[in-house]
């Protein structure tokens, strides 16, 4: 069955070669399969969504996704974000949502990207949605690399940071849930397009969290648990670490 533009979900998976920490990142291999090709497959079996491409600057990148049988569109080197990358994309498709869910998340989990979509499409008037998820372990708490987010009643973001939020000023143990934030947002099409418009704003820059840009500028963020807090891979020596969590059928 056709989808009218308006329904429609596409994912768009930025994957750029050129990695500081890790050049050539997307084509690692992990468990026999290049990640790419992990975070692609698992994409796949998300029943939401209608449509999957992958936006690069690579030939290398480009080759690899079309050779296993997906969708890849080469864009420009220029860009200096994921989301710029996909708005280049997002600029000749018709549809009506995004899903924007980095190429180094090869455990991310089907479920989790299809609870995103649904609960944020029976929100009237969400423009833009994330995924988070409790922390739980209390090494994160501190750890500037792992973003934090903290929410109102209605689930939407008041706050990223990289600093603990909210902070337990009696010294004791949070009586609220502290939130990880995961890098999956969902957009409006349109929204996606109007928020890359705006320039970059002063917290944004202050904390290097893109997302603070839509806070900023008097939006709103709905924020949807996720079952699974996922593992990213930003250096090589977390290679070995998903590949065991793949080969266990994670």
């Amino acid at each position: 069955m056709n989808l009218p533009s308006s329904q429609k979900t596409v994912a768009i998976i930025p994957a750029r070669y050129s990695s500081t920490r890790f050049p050539g990142k997307p084509l690692a291999e992990i468990a026999g399969k290049p990640m790419i090709q992990h975070v692609w497959e698992r994409v796949k079996k998300t029943p939401s969504i209608d449509e999957i491409l992958v936006a690069t600057d690579d030939e290398r990148i480009l080759n690899t996704v079309r050779n296993f049988g997906g969708d890849a569109v080469l864009t420009s080197k220029e860009h200096e974000t994921g989301t710029d990358r996909i708005v280049e994309v997002v600029q000749g498709i018709s549809c009506g949502w995004v899903l924007n869910i980095q190429g180094d998340e090869p455990t991310i989990l089907p479920a989790d990207l299809d609870r995103l979509i649904k609960q944020t499409k029976i929100k009237k008037k969400a423009k833009a949605a994330t995924l988070i998820f409790k922390i739980t372990d209390q090494a994160q708490l501190n750890d500037p690399n792992i973003v934090k987010v903290t929410i109102n009643l209605n689930k939407m973001a008041l706050y990223f940071s990289r600093s603990l939020i909210p902070y337990p000023r009696s010294g004791k143990s949070p009586d609220c849930n502290i939130w990880r934030h995961l890098g999956v947002y969902l957009f409006r099409r349109n929204f996606l397009i109007e928020f890359s418009q705006w320039p970059r704003s002063d917290l944004e820059i202050t904390e290097q969290l893109e997302q603070l840009r839509i806070l900023e500028n008097g939006e709103s963020l709905l924020c949807v648990e996720a079952e699974n807090e996922g593992v990213s891979v930003d250096v090589p020596q977390d290679i070995v670490f998903v590949e065991n969590l793949i080969n266990n059928k994670y």
